[in-house]
């Protein structure tokens, strides 16, 4: 690891050594960029709060952790109530606090980074066997990321203003309705504005502190929150000013996004490629051939089949499109399988399940889809029921579904 800062950080550097890290480098910002170079590091972490004295250094210095070949190198930097951090690609992290705190969050970013290695690794073997891995995206991770804004307070239009610019947002005016977003959504950060008394606030970060899903999410409270909620939430944020909480939130949720990226990467890899690394279903072609498998299987041993298609009414975005997707593998069951179509629509089979069992399960996914869409993106899911009969193939099986229509639940 690289220790960036003008004057010695002992503390600092004792405190990353006695967490494991070996070797630790430390260097001026004049220095920063040829260690980097020549010691190719792990990790780098910005010492002191403030701007940088040399500004050609710190470009040259974020250019080469942002182009670095192979996994990402993430970059801790010190923050005070009064300045950003020195790169703008670093994770910030508050000066005020132990330095535990920032190690915490060192360690959540390298366990980012070692997911990243594992996925290039992998990826990597695909190739070198004679396969077709699916590739990385290049975009931006905040492209995926969805943010959770609570408030009802002065601040909260800010806060979405400033968010809403760089990420989705979803909106929530009381901590049990942010609450239920969670378990119905993959979020990638949250923002809890004004508005809400503190035992309510202290509630809801408890929550999210005794959950073990959550606790490495981004959580950022605006105004002056108990700072003993960075002990236990990895990487929590608390500043008065809307602009600057968003500012600090952004790496936190881009890092948190690409993560998700990652693990559905990882996925497909593990399925030989028959999983979608965009939304975690099957790929068109594995789909059709499993559904032509259980078509088969469900004719012999007269078994029950089922099959929905669900399609949106109104102008749907390709980004809600993409949503709808990612939430389905969370609602279908084990034995079910879907797939997106070329068309947006969604395709999933119910293995083992008859009509009248496959309408109760349809119609709730239809209504988590419903609820988890805003009305600007998608009015509602449409759904379209069939389920196999004696004598049925799949082309006869899948004529039905595309040509009759069961209403969504209101």
């Amino acid at each position: 690891m690289i220790v960036v800062a003008e004057h010695p950080a002992a503390d600092l550097v004792a405190a990353l050594a006695a967490a494991g890290a070996f070797p630790i480098i430390e260097a001026n910002w004049t220095d920063a960029p040829t260690a980097f170079v020549s010691v190719r590091p792990s990790a780098v972490i910005i010492a002191e709060p403030g701007a940088p004295p040399s500004e050609s250094s710190s470009r040259m210095l974020c250019l080469q952790i942002a182009t670095a070949k192979g996994p990402i190198v993430p970059t801790i930097a010190f923050t005070d109530s009064g300045h950003d951090p020195a790169l703008p690609i670093a994770l910030p992290a508050d000066a005020s606090l132990p330095v535990s705190h920032a190690i915490a969050r060192l360690q959540s970013a390298m366990r980012v980074r070692a997911l990243h290695a594992t996925v290039l690794r992998r990826i990597e073997l695909a190739t070198t066997q004679g396969s077709t891995p699916p590739e990385l995206p290049l975009s931006d991770a905040l492209d995926d990321a969805t943010v959770l804004i609570a408030g009802r307070g002065p601040h909260y239009a800010a806060l979405s203003a400033a968010m809403g610019e760089r990420v989705k947002m979803v909106g929530a005016l009381t901590v049990e309705g942010a609450a239920r977003l969670l378990k119905s959504q993959d979020i990638d950060g949250i923002m809890i504005g004004d508005g809400f008394q503190p035992r309510a606030v202290d509630a809801f970060l408890t929550m999210l502190a005794n959950e073990p899903r959550l606790r490495d999410i981004p959580v950022a409270v605006i105004g002056m929150a108990p700072q003993n909620f960075a002990d236990s939430l990895t990487h929590f944020v608390c500043i008065e000013d809307p602009a600057r909480l968003v500012a600090r939130m952004v790496p936190l949720v881009r890092m948190r996004a690409f993560e998700a990226r990652l693990a559905r990467m990882l996925t497909s890899l593990d399925a030989d490629g028959t999983v979608d690394p965009e939304t975690g279903l099957m790929t068109r072609d594995a789909f059709w051939r499993e559904l032509n498998k259980a078509v088969a299987d469900a004719a012999d041993r007269s078994m029950s089949l089922s099959i929905a298609r669900y399609s949106f009414d109104g102008a749907i975005s390709d980004r809600a499109a993409l949503d709808g997707a990612r939430l389905l593998t969370r609602l279908t069951r084990t034995i079910d399988f879907a797939c997106r179509d070329d068309d947006g629509s969604i395709l999933v089979a119910f293995t083992q399940t008859n009509l009248r069992e496959a309408h109760g399960v349809a119609r709730r996914i239809a209504a988590e889809l419903k609820n988890a869409m805003t009305a600007k993106e998608a009015l509602i899911a449409n759904v379209t029921l069939a389920t196999l009969k004696a004598g049925d193939t799949l082309d006869s099986l899948m004529q039905r579904v595309l040509g009759s229509r069961m209403v969504a639940a209101e």
